[in-house]
């Protein structure tokens, strides 16, 4: 039995989707609330619930498992006692291997965000249950508001400089974890996924600039400054913060890799960025239209 936490999410879906294709183990989705998540029920997937914040849930959601994807939480702040939970609730169930999305470069990383990760990679040292740990990139999709607004407003804007971001789509990540949650290593390691190859963001704005026909420049801005372009732009000022923080940490390489990882356990190139800018030029045409 596979077991995936937050099935119902972006990621969560997509992971079930990969692991449709590439195995016939029975699937679990754990998911905080079953009634919505109706449509992921099938003859091999079964939707059960488990609240990160009622460890009762997951002990019940996690009998008879046998392989976990941990995928973390979404509310900062709050991911250590939730997945200390599901570790506990795993370790109590009998759980053989855990898989857990973390952070690219999570070991020097500065990152807000970073050391909830951090504190979870050593929870699960601690356990005992054999681990990998997918220390995923920044997501392509991340971007896709990036480059709405710089339709609208003329510029790419950032705080990350001539910093590089190894992005991979949201598809590729999802597709690394359910290869590993299938494939027959299951040693404790890390592994460091990121789309090859990185980018600035003033090559994502010259990608733009070509794509559209427009002189698209990037304009960087000290850290606060983008903090508050991103409030102005309708994000709460937490989430604008984290960032804002994120292309800080862009500046100073942590969302860089030159590991090869994702690419050798999807075993195929990851998407580019040009494709990405140009399904999001689409997507973007299509709403407006």
């Amino acid at each position: 039995m596979i077991a995936v936490t937050g099935a119902n999410g972006q990621l969560g879906r997509l992971v079930l989707k990969h692991l449709a294709k590439l195995t016939d183990t029975p699937v679990r989705a754990l998911v905080r609330t079953p009634s919505k998540a109706e449509d992921l029920a099938s003859s091999r997937i079964s939707v059960v619930k488990a609240d990160y914040d009622e460890p009762a849930t997951l002990r019940t959601a996690l009998e008879g498992v046998d392989t976990l994807l941990l995928i973390s939480g979404s509310d900062i702040g709050s991911r250590v006692p939730q997945h200390t939970a599901v570790i506990e609730a795993a370790g109590q169930a009998g759980v053989g291997f855990i898989a857990y999305t973390s952070i690219l470069n999570v070991s020097r990383s500065s990152l807000i965000f970073a050391s909830e990760h951090a504190v979870t990679e050593q929870l699960l040292a601690d356990s005992g249950i054999a681990h990998a740990l997918l220390r995923n990139g920044w997501y392509l999709e991340n971007f896709a508001g990036t480059i709405a607004g710089a339709l609208a407003h003329g510029a790419v804007v950032g705080a990350s400089g001539d910093g590089r971001f190894s992005a991979a789509a949201r598809e590729d990540y999802a597709e690394a974890a359910a290869r590993v949650l299938t494939g027959e290593d299951r040693t404790t390691r890390a592994l460091e996924l990121g789309g090859r190859p990185s980018f600035t963001l003033a090559e994502l704005a010259a990608e733009l600039s070509s794509r559209t026909g427009r002189d698209i420049p990037f304009t960087n801005l000290p850290e606060t400054a983008y903090a508050d372009v991103l409030q102005q732009a309708g994000l709460p000022e937490g989430f604008a913060r984290v960032v804002a923080d994120a292309d800080r940490g862009a500046a100073q390489g942590e969302l860089e890799t030159n590991s090869s990882d994702l690419e050798e356990v999807i075993g195929h190139p990851t998407r580019s960025l040009s494709a990405f800018v140009t399904d999001t030029l689409k997507g973007l045409a299509a709403t407006a239209a």
